[in-house]
């Protein structure tokens, strides 16, 4: 997973580069900082205490609200809304932070939210596609490269590793842990951990077998797709006891690969799903 990324820091005499491009309706507070070249559209409102860095496009009708971040070259769809309150009925009010880092798509309609705890963080890394109409919820930690398709709602606290992909209309329940290059199918409840490299469907989400298009398209190799797969079949139809089983695919199939996988399953606190 990636950590959060360094939030750009520009003079605070100057806190709108000279180079960005503001369109005569939006409002952007005096206390914003805004990197060269980036756009803001019609009737985008930037609340104060908060930091865009270079070449970001934010389409008309964005709402960036205070104690958000972005880093650079990330494009932001029309009506979409940044930093928004948590939706918990436990949040008094206090500071907390939204960070979004580099190259991310975020389309049009959607909704993240900052942490609920006091200067605790939402946070998203980089080059992440998100599609419409849907909601990342408070303190989630998104890593980079993910797909989030549209309609897709991801409660508080949800962690998604890097490529991990998320099909439309998907529900994540809280706490839940989705590992990379997971790919979870359309409608699919996710109430349980979600190890990496597999496929998932089913109305409670439930294991398929290994997501191979996904591995080849990031570059696996055969042999490690081989690997991959002897460990599905170890993990899910062997028959044998979970930490049997996690013994052995840590025996007989070693790379950094099940490595991952094995470490993922033993912090999983809610359990991972099973077929």
């Amino acid at each position: 997973m990636v950590s959060l990324f360094a939030v750009p820091v520009y003079h605070k005499q100057v806190p709108i580069d000279p180079s960005a491009v503001i369109a005569p309706t939006a409002r952007v507070h005096p206390e914003a900082r805004i990197g060269p070249r980036t756009r803001i559209g019609e009737f985008c409102i930037v609340e104060q205490d908060v930091v865009l860095g270079e070449d970001n496009l934010l389409e008309p009708y964005v709402f960036v609200k205070r104690w958000t971040s972005l880093g650079d070259r990330n494009e932001i769809s029309a009506g979409t809304v940044l930093g928004t309150d948590p939706l918990d009925k436990n949040f008094k009010g206090d500071r907390s932070y939204l960070n979004i880092g580099n190259d991310n798509k975020i389309r049009e309609h959607y909704t993240i939210s900052r942490g609920t705890k006091p200067e605790s963080v939402t946070s998203l890394g980089n080059g992440n596609y998100i599609m419409t109409s849907g909601h990342v919820a408070h303190n989630c930690t998104v890593g980079s490269n993910t797909v989030i398709a549209s309609c897709a709602l991801i409660a508080g606290y949800v962690e998604i590793e890097d490529q991990a992909f998320i099909s439309g209309g998907v529900v994540v329940h809280q706490f839940s842990k989705i590992g990379r290059l997971a790919m979870i199918g359309g409608n699919t409840r996710v109430n349980l951990d979600v190890p990496p490299f597999f496929l998932y469907s089913g109305f409670n989400v439930e294991a398929k077998g290994l997501n191979v298009v996904g591995l080849k398209r990031a570059g696996f190799t055969l042999a490690q797709v081989s690997r991959l797969k002897k460990a599905y079949h170890l993990l899910y139809r062997s028959g044998l006891h979970l930490d049997t089983a996690l013994e052995r695919i840590e025996t007989e199939l070693p790379d950094e690969n099940t490595a991952h996988l094995v470490a993922f399953i033993r912090r999983s606190e809610r359990g991972i799903c099973r077929e």
